[in-house]
């Protein structure tokens, strides 16, 4: 027996360090396939001991990309522990709160898909390496590298203005906010003179979707092949409507084919869900508890949002997620690719939801806190640009945090991103058992597509180098690649 495995450390382009693993047959055919996360990072046990209002601070440390996330889904839980549900918040301080949200989803969707996703859309699985990347995005359509650019600094512009700083910044304190807008940053983003205002933004999202829609139905052979398979898709809900929440809602589950599997306030979701745990990665596989670990995981993020809501409440993004839908003959949509699709149009979403806060005068009142009756529990449950972001913490008399649970969107999608590169490996390496690059970008791809956050950790700049291993049953190297 002379089984062969195929080591792709670290994967590239995506936040975070992880490693996969492709294990095949005396055969060659492929027998298994893993997503490892190899770090380990420890927050839940460090952040105790230390007081709770600290924590929609440190918290924001487990990434550089999304703190505003872990940033909000903390003050959220931290509010809960002062006495404020979501509902008790002032206008203003909710107001405030969402504006930095919706900046941060729009900043993160902005980098994703220009910097991370498009140049796998522009040139395709069969690029070399040095192609793959934003430099040659830049070279191969200008226009488009600079609306990416620019569209992503609008989202950070909102949340320096409002956090003091890009990444890492203040705004929630417990039971509110600790400053409100002015008029002079009101006027920055709407009046146009130093960055494009928050209409072109809107203008610029509508291009980006066509050039999306237009590239999925040119290329729907192999789009709506890759790496598809059913799963249930779980996001936050409006309460009452069923609509696409971001800040605040009941979670909503439903399986591959529509049928409602969940449906509970966010605040329950610890009555719900368990986490399994693997030997071969430090990332837990959550799952709903009533249907088992085999059956009752879920996909996060973009593609599942589109899927569980009802619909879209601001107009021009409703107009999109109705084509979207019309794609599947209004079907869940199982097509892991399509979730770029699905991130454009949540980009959308988020541009006109900014420009309704920056035109309501809320934004700059004055009364930004409210106190209530302290608790020892607080849930705080957001949507992230990659998906559900679940933030608990318990504390005792003196208000130091004496247990914490976080789920991430990335942990929530470790079960679909395992699974999707088992599909493409099938796929590509039982009709040729051999490492190319091509190989490569397609196992990365399938990764790529759920924006995910490895470890919530930064990257330092420089090269990633990608290492390719093939070893015998024996474990020696008999081949090996690097890039």
């Amino acid at each position: 027996m002379n089984k062969k495995k195929i080591v792709i450390e670290p994967v590239t382009r995506v936040e975070g360090h992880g490693k996969v693993t492709i294990k095949m047959d005396e055969n060659g055919k492929v027998e298994n396939a893993f997503l490892h996360i190899v770090e380990f990072r420890g927050f839940e046990k460090f952040i105790q001991g230390h007081p709770y209002w600290e924590a929609p601070v440190l918290v924001q440390r487990l990434c550089g990309i999304c703190p505003v996330s872990h940033h909000i889904a903390a003050a959220k839980a931290i509010d809960q522990l002062v006495g404020i549900n979501p509902e008790n918040l002032t206008p203003t301080a909710t107001k405030l709160r969402k504006l930095l949200h919706y900046g941060q989803v729009f900043q993160s969707h902005s980098l994703h898909f220009f910097y991370l996703a498009s140049p796998d859309i522009l040139f395709g699985v069969n690029a070399p390496a040095e192609q793959r990347n934003i430099v040659a995005v830049a070279q191969a359509d200008k226009e488009l590298a600079k609306k990416g650019i620019l569209m992503r600094k609008f989202g950070q512009e909102i949340i320096k203005a409002l956090a003091g700083k890009k990444i890492h910044g203040i705004l929630a304190v417990p039971g509110g906010v600790h400053k409100t807008f002015t008029k002079e940053e009101r006027e920055y983003f709407l009046d146009g003179k130093q960055i494009p205002n928050i209409d072109t933004m809107i203008e610029w999202s509508k291009e980006i979707i066509d050039f999306m829609k237009n590239y999925h139905f040119e290329n729907a052979q192999w789009i709506d092949n890759f790496a598809a398979y059913p799963s249930n898709h779980l996001s936050l809900v409006h309460k009452e409507t069923g609509a696409m929440e971001l800040y605040d809602g009941d979670l909503r589950s439903i399986d591959f084919e529509g049928n409602e599997l969940l449906n509970i306030p966010d605040t329950e979701y610890r009555n719900h869900f368990k986490e399994a745990v693997e030997p071969w990665s430090y990332l837990k596989f959550p799952y709903m508890t009533k249907f088992g670990r085999e059956k009752g995981w879920n996909r996060v993020g973009p593609l599942a949002r589109m899927n569980t809501c009802t619909h879209i409440p601001t107009p021009f993004a409703e107009i999109e997620r109705q084509v979207f839908k019309g794609y599947t003959q209004n079907k869940p949509n199982n097509m892991t690719m399509h979730t770029h699709w699905a991130r454009l149009i949540e980009m959308l979403h988020c541009a006109e939801l900014i420009k309704d806060l920056l035109l309501d005068d809320d934004l700059m009142g004055t009364d930004l806190v409210t106190q209530g009756t302290p608790r020892n529990k607080g849930i705080g449950i957001i949507e992230a640009p990659r998906g559900t972001l679940i933030h608990e913490y318990h504390t005792d008399d003196k208000g130091l945090i004496t247990k914490c649970n976080l789920i991430v969107s990335t942990t929530h999608n470790n079960e679909a991103m395992n699974r999707g590169v088992r599909a493409v490996a099938n796929e590509v390496l039982s009709e040729k058992p051999e490492i190319t690059e091509p190989m490569l970008n397609q196992v990365e791809m399938a990764i790529r597509a759920y924006d995910p956050c490895l470890s919530c950790a930064t990257h330092a700049l420089g090269q990633m180098p990608l290492i390719v291993q093939l070893e015998d049953n024996l474990g020696n190297i008999i081949d090996e690649k690097i890039r």
